[in-house]
């Protein structure tokens, strides 16, 4: 079986706004079809959709809890980047839970959760290679 995530699906509260935070950090939808945006990052795409859509569609009770479990991971390709992203995020509204710090790894990262709720992390890690595409190598020998 191939190691593949093909889509990230985020459940938003409010769409439009979901859309409008997305815009200020510079993202575009590659396709919207009935109220769901699709952002083509590299080899996966990031959705938005309504949160109770999306609970409906995946048989879950939405009890409206706080923390998922779940962060999403962007690296990026200096602590410049980083420092930027943040900057971004908190001009349009998200909450920063992690101002822009060294990390344990030698790295520089940040943390925010969006208008959603949905945790990011925003990092600069040395020990991965970004491909000309963005997308993260983490074996670069290839073995």
């Amino acid at each position: 079986m191939n190691q593949s995530i093909a889509l990230v699906t985020l459940g938003v509260g409010d769409y439009e706004r979901a859309k409008a935070f997305y815009k200020a950090l510079g993202w575009e939808p590659t396709r919207e079809i009935e109220e769901t945006a699709f952002y083509q990052a590299n080899g996966v795409v990031l959705v938005l959709w309504s949160r109770a859509k999306l609970a409906e569609d995946m048989g879950i009770a939405d009890d409206g809890a706080t923390w998922s479990g779940v962060a999403l991971a962007h690296n990026v390709s200096s602590r410049e980047k980083v420092d930027e992203i943040i900057r971004l995020a908190r001009d349009a509204g998200a909450e920063i839970t992690r101002e822009p710090a060294e990390t344990f790894y030698g790295g520089y990262a940040a943390g925010f959760r969006d208008p959603d709720g949905h945790a990011w992390e925003i990092a600069n890690n040395p020990g991965f290679e970004l491909d000309a595409d963005g997308s993260i190598n983490i074996d670069p020998e290839g073995g």
